[in-house]
């Protein structure tokens, strides 16, 4: 059993063979620091995937570490490797690490970098038979990989389109004909409903238990209820964001905090805590009564009170510094603007950008010409 372990990597992003080797490592030592190198000319940030990661390890005796690194890459160079090495020691170094005692990596330059410690290399699955994945393949087809990203990562990456919108305007009906468009291009995605109104029938149905002729005007609403509709409605989310590259949500957490304002009051803060752990999101789609006809099914009563709900949704997201837009017109017209808008955000999601120096070939071309 070693007492250090290193690991390094870009995990640009994080995946499954990411994970099997960190898990080796905290197999065979009794701390593993992770190293996430990280380049300014990278699209994901060396502080999300660092995040990803911790998320991912979390009390497994491991320390996940952020490590800016703009140093170009040339493994024939020694100049650089050693600005590579030293970028690293002084990570460790900086946090009281200095005696690492195995390196353990998929890569070829294992061997050196381990002697560069002092530390025997363990090599960990260099054939890429267990997890036959990488960086660049996930990069280069992120919805074809995405379930081999670690979850944390599919939480964080995933594209998130939140429908809101006051009673009878139409976000039910926009949600799921995005739905339907996007469900071809993204097969596992998944439905995100509102689950207010489920929970709204489940809480009827337990008072008809007792009182067979109970109507929904007969329930009495707690703060507690709204706490429950707004951390399950985050759990859907959740899980939405592992399943697929894209998350269409009829309401959220946030969504139900008015909600639990319009029936409750303003003293009332039981969904309030669900804030805390909203996740990222891309932009909220706010559905406009402007226009539409208030259908009453038998569960809504607030048509009079759609245009105060709007604002006070406006109010919300704005103030939340939420990227929000209010969609109007036809059933058409609203499903054209939010493609338009989604398809732009999923665009720059699969783009990942990397330095000019991401092949060795890059670096010897500007020694040679440094040095003409």
């Amino acid at each position: 059993m070693f007492e250090n372990a290193l690991v390094i990597g870009k995990f640009y992003p994080p995946h499954a063979g990411h994970r099997h080797l960190i898990e080796t490592a905290t197999a065979g030592a009794r701390h593993t620091w992770v190293l996430v190198q990280g380049s300014r000319f990278e699209s994901l940030t060396v502080a999300q995937r660092a995040d990803w990661l911790a998320e991912e390890f979390d009390g497994d005796h491991v320390t996940v570490l952020p490590v800016r690194n703009d140093c170009p890459v040339d493994y024939a160079s020694d100049e650089i490797w050693t600005a590579q090495v030293e970028n690293m020691r002084w990570a460790l170094k900086a946090h009281g690490m200095e005696k690492i005692d195995a390196v353990y990596s998929s890569e070829g330059y294992g061997d050196r970098l381990a002697a560069a410690f002092g530390a025997v290399h363990v090599s960990v699955d260099p054939a890429r038979n267990a997890n036959p994945v990488s960086g660049t393949m996930c990069r280069a087809d992120l919805a074809g990989n995405w379930q081999q990203l670690v979850p944390a990562a599919r939480r964080g990456m995933a594209v998130r389109i939140i429908v809101v919108g006051a009673e009878s305007t139409g976000t039910t009906t926009l949600s799921e004909a995005l739905t339907e468009h996007y469900r071809r291009q993204f097969p596992a995605l998944a439905d995100v409903p509102e689950h207010g109104r489920y929970y709204t029938y489940e809480l009827l149905e337990a008072l008809q238990a007792t009182q067979p002729d109970a109507t929904v005007e007969d329930l009495l609403w707690t703060d507690t209820d709204f706490g429950v509709i707004a951390a399950r409605q985050t759990a859907m989310e959740q899980a939405a964001a592992e399943a697929a590259p894209l998350v269409i949500a009829d309401t959220d957490a946030l969504a139900t905090t008015l909600w639990e304002r319009y029936y409750l009051g303003d003293g009332s803060y039981g969904s309030y805590g669900a804030l805390a752990a909203l996740p990222r999101r891309d932009v909220y789609l706010l559905t406009d009564h402007t226009g539409v006809d208030f259908e009453d099914d038998g569960w809504r009563e607030g048509e009079h009170r759609r245009p105060e709900m709007t604002e006070w949704f406006k109010e919300a997201l704005t103030e939340g510094g939420h990227s929000w837009i209010l969609v109007t017109g036809s059933r058409e017209r609203r499903l054209a603007t939010a493609i338009a808008v989604i398809d732009a955000m999923l665009e720059q999601q699969i783009t990942f950008s990397s330095p000019a120096w991401s092949g060795a070939a890059a670096v010897d071309a500007a020694a040679q010409g440094a040095a003409a």
